[in-house]
């Protein structure tokens, strides 16, 4: 593959990354209810359902994809209801952050396997992969070591596309004072949820 190539799909990926949808608000809502631990563990599990997606095309398996679609909409679905629940345990929290539980392991766990339920569920991901990946790159002459880099672009551009909303989002978290806000806050997040959740679910 050529280095115009590799610059071509990075120019892509990033435009792609940084129009505002259900991944980039489902960060902020995640930063703004549990500071940027969370929200950074989140984005590392939405970038690695986008590099499972790149390599599932890049193995060919789109067209098993298609055969399958069920699969896809189980995961879809899964990812709508799982936005859903957090959506609820935002709206009820109250008017407190849960600052002290913000770093536990249990709570990285679950921003991050959100952050891929995302990802997994959003059919936007799959189908850039699908309809842009075949404009940019000849799939057909890459080499076995241009799989790993295209991979490893993907991590890089995306992370460096997502992680400046989990800190902007944590950063407006710390400036919450009153319990009014606070709570205003944690409803707002709810709303995000709830609309990145809906916005999956009416995508076809």
């Amino acid at each position: 593959m050529t280095l115009s190539g590799f610059a071509a799909y990075s120019g892509a990926l990033a435009i792609a990354a940084i129009i505002p949808g259900p991944q980039i608000v489902a960060i902020v809502a995640q930063a703004l209810k549990s500071g940027y631990r969370q929200a950074a563990w989140m984005t590392a599990g939405m970038v690695l359902g986008d590099v499972l997606y790149l390599a599932a095309v890049l193995a060919g398996l789109a067209v098993i994809a298609e055969t399958f679609s069920f699969l896809l909409i189980a995961i879809k679905w899964a990812g709508v209801a799982y936005l859903c629940y957090l959506a609820v345990q935002f709206w009820t929290s109250g008017e407190t952050f849960n600052v002290t539980g913000a770093g536990k392991a249990g709570g990285a766990k679950s921003a991050f396997v959100s952050g891929v339920l995302v990802t997994l569920g959003n059919p936007k991901s799959v189908l850039f992969y699908i309809s842009i990946l075949p404009t940019v790159v000849d799939v057909g002459t890459l080499s076995p070591l241009d799989v790993p880099v295209l991979l490893a672009i993907t991590a890089i551009i995306l992370t460096a596309v997502q992680f400046p909303f989990a800190i902007a989002g944590a950063r407006t978290r710390h400036t919450l004072q009153s319990p009014r806000a606070t709570r205003l806050f944690n409803r707002g997040a709810a709303v995000c949820m709830g609309g990145a959740a809906a916005t999956i679910a009416l995508r076809n």
